[in-house]
């Protein structure tokens, strides 16, 4: 598995949790669920926090080039206390920071390429790009499996997110009677 799969995939079931959660009341995206939590109480908190912590990482600590959050995207991602935003708006500004992720790994970065982690900080810890992709990837992981729970305690059934449903089947060597596949596979333009 590399970068660029595992964000493909991602961003394949980010658009299905972002179809899923538009059908749902607005009230139940808006409800509490965690109400001892520090900053993310519902699911709009976390679809807007996934997206703030690609931007911050990403296009921001990585690249230099953030989505500006002065301007149409103008929120407080500390704690952004979502319910105040429109559900569409906090998808647009997903797609525009996934739009940029997507465009600059087509451009096949060097995931090699140290990144320091505080930008100001002469002395600051840095990691690979491969390093920093991992995190943000894995980061979104773990909170949308917290937008799935939270989904089912609203009553509601989760989307099927997992990697198995978007990964494209491979036939072994075993299961085609040792044949190759590939060739095997008539061409599609000759028919």
């Amino acid at each position: 598995m590399n970068v660029p799969e595992y964000y493909a995939y991602l961003s394949a079931a980010r658009e299905q949790l972002w179809n899923y959660v538009r059908a749902l009341p607005a009230g139940d995206l808006n409800r509490d669920l965690m109400p001892e939590g520090d900053r993310f109480h519902n699911i709009k908190d976390l679809l807007l926090h996934i997206a703030d912590v690609e931007d911050h990482w990403v296009h921001m600590i990585a690249r230099s080039d953030a989505v500006d959050r002065d301007g149409q995207y103008a929120h407080d991602w500390v704690t952004p206390r979502a319910e105040q935003y429109d559900l569409g708006w906090i998808i647009a500004y997903g797609r525009e920071v996934a739009a940029r992720t997507q465009a600059f790994l087509s451009a096949t970065p060097d995931l090699s390429t140290s990144v320091k982690l505080v930008q100001d900080d002469p002395q600051s810890d840095t990691v690979t790009l491969d390093q920093l992709m991992w995190h943000v990837m894995t980061h979104e992981v773990r909170h949308t499996a917290q937008i799935a729970l939270m989904i089912r305690q609203l009553g509601h059934t989760p989307p099927w997110l997992d990697y198995m449903r978007f990964a494209r089947p491979q036939v072994t060597a075993a299961q085609s009677g040792g044949l190759d596949v590939e060739a095997a596979e008539p061409d599609l333009d000759e028919l």
